[in-house]
């Protein structure tokens, strides 16, 4: 890794992660006093051979990192290999990792339950071509369903304690039967 390549690791690059990896072990390494031995010892420790020149050449991009090795890195400095693999001044801050890791992984649950919802509408739309007769019925069935689902989903989204039109406890009336 050249000089520059190493700046531009350190400058937060989110898609090198070999790279970001190789930064990530001097910044850890030193931000915990340890030499490249020690660093060694600790990875041999937790059952991850390693020795003091693979470390050197490993943070100087004169040798890959291997999965194994990645795993074991992220185990020694007690961060997940997403934190390690990622930038590395996003990585110093704890917080903003753990908050990428939580849109990454609820972004993946969105894309799931899409493809989820597209089988089963597909799955549903077939039925309805052999039975047109109760399209009709079936169609209002799903759009209150799923009104009700979306109303205290958007409710919730924007901080309203109660649905848009829904009558308080507090009103009079409220909960009666007219």
């Amino acid at each position: 890794m050249t000089d520059a390549e190493a700046d531009g690791a350190e400058e937060g690059v989110l898609l090198r992660g070999e790279e970001n990896v190789a930064a990530r072990l001097r910044v850890e390494r030193e931000a915990r006093g340890w030499s490249t031995n020690s660093l060694s010892d600790r990875m041999n420790e937790a059952g991850y051979e390693m020795n003091p020149s693979a470390v050197w050449r490993i943070e100087n991009g004169k040798r890959r990192v291997n999965l194994d090795e990645a795993i074991g890195f992220a185990e020694v400095f007690g961060v997940s290999l997403d934190n390690l693999v990622g930038p590395p001044r996003l990585a110093a801050k704890a917080r903003a990792m753990e908050l990428i890791e939580n849109v990454v992984r609820a972004f993946r649950e969105t894309q799931r339950a899409g493809a989820a919802f597209s089988q089963a509408r597909d799955a549903f739309d077939a039925y309805l071509a052999e039975h047109p007769d109760i399209r009709d019925e079936a169609e209002v069935m799903i759009a209150s369903a799923l009104a009700d689902e979306a109303i205290p989903n958007f409710a919730q989204a924007f901080h309203l304690t109660q649905p848009p039109n829904a009558a308080s406890d507090d009103e009079p009336g409220a909960g009666q039967d007219h």
